[in-house]
């Protein structure tokens, strides 16, 4: 094991930045990164291949362990299982339960663990300031701390920094603090670690954003973008899950007017969008993930400065699956049968296509407002199974024997699209909220969230 004495600091140095690159990547810098899930771990890959000298930190045993063996426990990310493998063959990438030995004997330090937000919406960070009192008993004058987790505005500045000087026993301006976040997609994180966007970095001081833009600069492919400071860095991620949020809530909202206006409203967003300063984003049946939904609370639950729009926009998603299940009562009353006597299978349990992910899912809304106005819901996921949902779990291939009224169609797995929709009895009643069923002639109604009745 390196020894503090063999360890090269980056932080407060006398070393020229193409000094500090070398020492980066011929492993002189001990790195520890400290959360291995779906974005830890592809980053703790990118970290080994580039510099060969990484600790990886999760308190789970049972992922430590995958990781000492070179075992990737994260599903469906293209090319990670074979990188996780070569890097842990070859002394690369090492992995501990343990926070306090990995951070004595690291100089670099990358934290990359959940921000979530409470049941009142409040964001939460004692999985951060946990991770970070790891780091702070074995932190040493010339350490760069590197936060990649995707926090309030401020968070680095005004807790992380005070939370170092005060369990290390050491001031600023001893250590480096940046803030780097993260931009990466599940299903694309080892291309998206490796610079398929350009990289944010901004540290407390400006030796802390020197250090993380000559780490980073060997990192990523990609250009590398230091701004003002961390809260700068701060704002830039949550800004962009802003973006999203209010874009689709607009979506989502002018969808709503389908039928009053008798438009296909995804043809109006789609020619619109031809037009080069509009970029409407595409309705469905609301917004999901351990990302967008949570981040305007990073702001509306953080600040006293008041934000109508994002309140407003967060209301908009998270009414869309009551507007599913509207939907589906609304063709069944068409067709005389009242949704407290209807049996309704919702395909799709995660919130987005191939991820196994069910965190803030639109489908949990769905189900529950079908069981809540009397229906049986019965659920199929190729992915997961319908533990925690207001409904009954059906495997896909059983699907068409369970005599269902009508489906419901959350999340567009491909798996859906071998959906035999003929073999099932003539009158089905099919909200689609992802614009992506073909009825295949059969005698069905359809209704699709952006476009109304066919």
């Amino acid at each position: 094991m390196t020894t503090r004495s063999e360890v090269r600091s980056l932080y407060g140095t006398d070393l020229d930045d193409d000094a500090r690159r070398a020492a980066f990547v011929n492993g002189e810098v001990p790195v520890a990164v400290y959360g291995l899930g779906k974005m830890g771990l592809p980053l703790a890959t990118v970290y080994a291949e580039t510099c060969g000298n990484v600790t990886g930190v999760d308190v789970d045993p049972d992922v430590v362990a995958a990781v000492e063996a070179g075992e990737c426990h994260v599903e469906r990310e293209p090319g990670l299982p074979e990188a996780v493998s070569a890097v842990s063959e070859a002394g690369a990438l090492t992995a501990t339960t343990d926070p306090a030995a990995a951070a004595r004997d690291a100089s670099v330090h990358v934290v990359i663990v959940p921000t979530l937000v409470t049941e009142a919406n409040e964001p939460d960070l004692s999985t951060l300031e946990a991770a970070v009192e790891g780091v702070a008993s074995g932190l040493y004058p010339g350490d760069l701390v590197v936060v990649e987790s995707t926090v309030p505005p401020g968070t680095c500045r005004d807790v992380v920094l005070p939370l170092l000087e005060r369990e290390s026993g050491l001031r600023r301006g001893e250590f480096g603090l940046a803030f780097c976040p993260e931009r990466t997609s599940s299903g694309r994180a080892l291309r998206d670690v490796r610079g398929a966007h350009p990289k944010v970095v901004g540290g407390v001081d400006a030796e802390s954003t020197r250090c993380a833009r000559t780490i980073y600069e060997e990192l990523v492919d990609n250009e590398v973008l230091p701004v003002s400071d961390a809260t700068t860095a701060e704002a830039v991620k949550v800004f962009e899950g802003l973006y999203r949020d209010v874009n689709i809530a607009l979506a989502n909202e002018a969808a709503r007017f389908t039928d009053e206006l008798d438009i296909d409203t995804r043809e109006a967003i789609a020619t619109a969008n031809t037009q080069p300063f509009c970029d409407i984003h595409t309705p469905g049946p609301g917004v999901g993930g351990h990302c967008i939904p949570y981040y305007p609370y990073f702001l509306i639950n953080w600040l006293e400065t008041a934000a109508p729009l994002l309140e407003t926009a967060r209301g908009v998603n998270d009414a869309m699956p009551d507007f599913v299940a509207a939907k589906v009562a609304e063709g069944l009353q068409a067709d005389g049968t009242a949704l407290d006597d209807a049996r309704v299978l919702v395909l799709g349990l995660t919130y987005r296509a191939g991820v196994k992910e069910t965190r803030a899912s639109p489908a949990l809304g769905v189900c529950s407002a079908l069981s809540d106005h009397g229906a049986e819901v019965l659920a199929a996921d190729p992915l997961v199974d319908a533990e925690g949902f207001d409904a009954d779990d059906v495997p896909l291939e059983e699907i068409y024997d369970r005599d269902v009224d009508a489906v419901a169609l959350v999340t567009d797995h491909p798996e859906f699209d071998a959906v035999d929709w003929p073999a099932f009895d003539d009158g089905l009643v099919v909200v689609d909220g992802r614009d992506v069923v073909d009825l295949g002639g059969a005698d069905h109604r359809l209704y699709t969230v952006g476009r109304g009745w066919e």
